[in-house]
């Protein structure tokens, strides 16, 4: 169980409730969560003026709300949130909202009581997960619209998914099933619990916890592509890494050089005539170095978000309330483009080593790996595949983070689009991983050629993997099956949990 408290939430915590870890609440954090609703109690019969608490929201911030409509004024605003469209969320992404959700009403400072915690805590245990279609949100003033369909289930509204992918059953009777009660919100719940950026930050922990992976993987498969070219590793050579001494560039290079040692394929071209290798080759360090340092920088910053307050109004006291911008998106939209961008580049620079591979006027062998070319087409399309996936990534690495449309009549006048750019995000590194697959089928295509010389101890653990579920290309075979088995061996990390049982992959 995944104890949460408010503070401690990290990226690998994410990963174990999106895969259904249960989670607990921290008794000192929820000891804060009462002492805060003990104020919002006090401030209702003071008959204070709070925003969203006795005011409407918005552009309605100055409407006064009596004091018999207050839980109306909640369940109201949950109802009239729920505008999303398009197809919906995952059950891992969805269940990580929740957590981060709770996460951030733990700290005590947003009015709640303990009881809807631990209804949001049963829904999620109970794995009655809402139904969440995916756009709708501008990242400001949270993820309004996501999070309000999440929401409307605690009250027994809305749809939940199914078993099956995109299947959507009604809330109540899901409740009902799993032994669980509807909840009657109270005077600032609904507030607390859709003005945040859960949605935005639970996409981007997910996203980035599949890069940090996806970035190891890919230094194995380029280890291969460069045992296959017959490419140098001078340039991965530790002395002349050190000159310019970035910690992500050491461990590339590290990694190179692991998965090709003792590699009988490597040292049948050691004192070649060939003087240096292409960009792709022998920039491996620089390139996927680059993406490794920046994706250690948006560690920090998502994990700062998986454990901050994003709602608003904060009550700290009675006497100190203040009305912020801590639901604004602005910080995550910034991650979740930058996200986009630095793993975008391991396709581009993935496509232009497939592409070495198969082009028969570089490779060295049979025209686009062909048993028996002409016929035969052999790998040729599949570069087509590749070329198209890394444009559309440039296309969608655009970033959302640079605009901004007014919303609730100029009352909301700035906003971040972070809910775009974290889908964003999460596409382009699927389109990556496809990418990355493509290059795996090729270089361990252009090894059937040069066989049975030994590849590298890492090389080799790689190929192996692969050729357990696809075949060796002969005569041509309809491909989109070998691409998705490739894409999905990736995607569930199985190529870097094989090959780190041999070599270190750091």
């Amino acid at each position: 169980m995944i104890e949460l408290n408010g503070k401690d939430l990290n990226l690998d915590k994410v990963w174990q409730i999106a895969n259904g870890e249960p989670v607990g609440i921290s008794a000192a954090a929820m000891e804060k969560v009462r002492a805060s609703r003990v104020i919002v109690d006090k401030l209702i019969a003071d008959d204070r003026v709070v925003y969203g608490i006795t005011t409407g929201f918005g552009h309605l911030c100055n409407t006064r709300i009596n004091r018999s409509d207050l839980e109306r004024l909640q369940t109201n605003l949950i109802r009239s949130h729920a505008t999303g469209v398009g197809e919906p969320f995952a059950r891992d992404a969805v269940r990580v909202m929740i957590a981060v959700r709770i996460n951030s009403l733990l700290h005590g400072v947003s009015g709640v009581r303990p009881e809807l915690i631990m209804a949001l805590v049963d829904m999620l245990n109970h794995d009655v997960i809402p139904w969440v279609p995916q756009q709708g949100s501008v990242g400001c003033s949270g993820d309004l619209a996501p999070l309000s369909h999440i929401m409307l289930v605690l009250m027994g509204e809305g749809e939940v998914l199914g078993g099956e992918c995109c299947q959507r059953f009604p809330a109540l009777p899901a409740l009902e099933k799993a032994g669980l009660k509807p909840i009657q919100l109270q005077a600032k719940e609904g507030l607390a619990l859709i003005n945040g950026t859960s949605v935005m930050t639970g996409v981007l922990a997910l996203t980035l916890y599949r890069s940090l992976h996806v970035a190891k993987s890919a230094d194995i498969i380029a280890s291969m592509t460069l045992e296959m070219v017959k490419g140098s590793t001078n340039p991965f050579d530790p002395e002349f890494i050190a000159l310019r001494p970035y910690p992500g560039m050491k461990q590339v290079a590290a990694n190179v050089l692991s998965c090709v040692s003792d590699s009988e394929v490597r040292a049948s071209h050691i004192g070649c005539t060939k003087v240096q290798d292409a960009y792709s080759l022998r920039c491996i360090p620089q390139v996927h170095g680059a993406t490794r340092e920046n994706l250690n920088h948006l560690v920090d910053q998502v994990t700062i978000e998986l454990n901050a307050v994003t709602d608003n109004p904060i009550i700290f006291s009675s006497d100190k309330i203040i009305s912020g911008g801590h639901f604004h998106g602005q910080p995550m939209a910034f991650a979740g483009d930058f996200l986009g961008i630095v793993v975008a580049e391991l396709a581009n620079i993935s496509e232009r080593r497939i592409d070495r591979l198969l082009n028969p006027l570089i490779n060295e062998t049979k025209p686009f790996l062909s048993v028996d070319p002409g016929v035969n087409s052999g790998l040729m399309i599949i570069q087509y595949t590749a070329a198209s996936l890394v444009s559309e990534n440039k296309i969608l690495a655009h970033p959302a983070s640079v605009d901004s449309i007014p919303t609730s009549a100029y009352q909301e006048d700035h906003v971040s689009m972070g809910t775009i750019a974290a889908r964003k995000a999460g596409k382009i590194l699927e389109h990556t991983t496809q990418v990355l697959a493509i290059e795996w089928l090729s270089a361990a295509q252009s090894y059937e050629f040069v066989s049975p010389l030994r590849l590298g101890k890492g090389t080799k653990v790689a190929y192996e993997l692969l050729r357990e579920y696809v075949p060796a290309l002969g005569e041509d075979r309809i491909l989109a099956p070998d691409l998705r088995v490739a894409r999905d061996l990736l995607w569930e990390n199985r190529l870097l949990e094989r090959v780190s049982k041999v070599v270190e992959i750091v």
